[in-house]
């Protein structure tokens, strides 16, 4: 390995699993030097092929990183002791855990164990203007502003006046790289299912909304571009029905990149659809439907998580309390045995990216991106 040219080395380590770099990076000050850069860290994310399930029961994490046994997990030791069960998982993205507890939110990398506390951010409810009570709903979303190289969190409070059947919101975006919220323009739209969180695909956390309040309105998809930091609509797929109908539920989800819908039209079918060139209507296909014969419905949530390794299967997290494969081929489903109770199960890429970034890059972090340009020699 020490006659290897440095951009050879750096290739071979790029593609190994985060629990083995950091084994190697306490072999030398070099192989240290290397995996902590930016650039390699980057590179790294790229070429990472590594992936795991993270599973949340109450306040205990757990990794499975071999899919073809989904048996085998290891427990996540939380970076902060904590009074009672009150924590929840959001979303993740970049190999980075977007967590809330009962005294904050947080962003953390289970594989590198580290976290960064996100600045606390209160909700202030008016008075309402009637004598009925306002009612209160709040999503995150949580992704990476590849231009700005910075991760974002947005966070969108919608207070319901039902008397008046107005919907006020307010949105609020936290900046990684600033450490900071700052306010956004109010939406022109309202959540359709007030629990959900955003999905974060192609620079954009996706929602399903409507643009008025009310159960008849025009259901339609909400994207939020980090970059550009304002809402568009991306268009449905050719469903046959009308998307204001009451007679399904619809929600989005992400496979392997791709943006997915679920049309769940209760004791009937459930479809789901994947759009393969993001923003194109007609790149939206029917992936496969789920019909009775495969469960017993109506079923609460079902939410695709992953291809197999072959890609002839779909891993699907049903009511959040079981896991099954499904086969493209057989159109068969078959239940994943011996998984802990969950409460939350959520696809995460091993990576090296820390949770915090630092403002600028010190004079430190350049000489030593310069000693790695001109090359070094190895000896393990």
């Amino acid at each position: 390995m020490a006659d290897l040219p440095p951009e050879i080395l750096t290739g071979i380590l790029s593609l190994l699993p985060v629990q083995s770099l950091l084994r190697f990076r306490s072999t030398s000050k070099s192989l240290q030097s290397l995996i902590d850069s930016h650039n390699f860290i980057k590179l790294h994310l790229q070429n990472s092929l590594n992936r795991s399930l993270i599973l949340r029961h109450n306040s205990v994490f757990y990794q499975i990183n071999d899919f073809s046994n989904l048996t085998t997990r290891i427990k996540l030791n939380l970076p902060f002791k904590l009074p009672n069960n009150n924590i929840s998982l959001f979303s993740s993205c970049n190999g980075l855990l977007f967590i809330t507890t009962n005294v904050g939110i947080a962003f953390w990398n289970p594989n590198i164990r580290k976290h960064q506390n996100i600045p606390n951010l209160p909700i202030s409810i008016p008075p309402p203007r009637s004598g009925n009570v306002h009612f209160l709903s709040c999503v995150h979303g949580f992704g990476f502003d590849p231009l700005n190289v910075d991760y974002k969190l947005l966070r969108i409070s919608c207070i319901v006046d039902p008397q008046y059947s107005t919907s006020d919101s307010h949105v609020r975006l936290f900046s990684s790289k600033m450490n900071s919220w700052k306010d956004l323009p109010s939406m022109p739209y309202a959540l359709s299912y007030p629990r959900t969180e955003g999905v974060f695909v192609e620079n954009s956390l996706h929602w399903i909304m409507t643009r008025k309040l009310g159960q008849l309105q025009s259901r339609v998809i909400v994207a939020f571009n980090l970059t550009h930091e304002i809402f568009n609509e991306v268009p449905f797929p050719e469903i046959g029905e009308e998307v204001n109908s009451e007679s399904f539920e619809i929600g989005v989800a992400v496979l392997e990149g791709c943006l997915c819908m679920i049309v769940n039209y209760q004791t009937v079918k459930i479809d789901v659809w994947v759009m393969k060139e993001y923003g194109c209507r007609d790149s939206w296909c029917e992936l496969f439907t789920l019909a009775e014969s495969c469960f017993i419905l109506p079923l609460k949530t079902l939410w695709p998580l992953a291809y197999s390794s072959d890609g002839s299967m779909v891993l699907l997290e049903v009511d959040c309390e079981k896991l099954f494969w499904y086969d493209l081929k057989s159109e068969q489903v078959s239940c994943v045995e011996g998984i802990p109770n969950f409460d939350q199960a959520m696809i995460c890429v091993g990576s090296l990216v820390p949770p915090s970034f630092p403002r600028k890059e010190n004079y430190t972090s350049k000489r030593r991106d310069d000693f790695l340009s001109r090359g070094f020699k190895l000896k393990l």
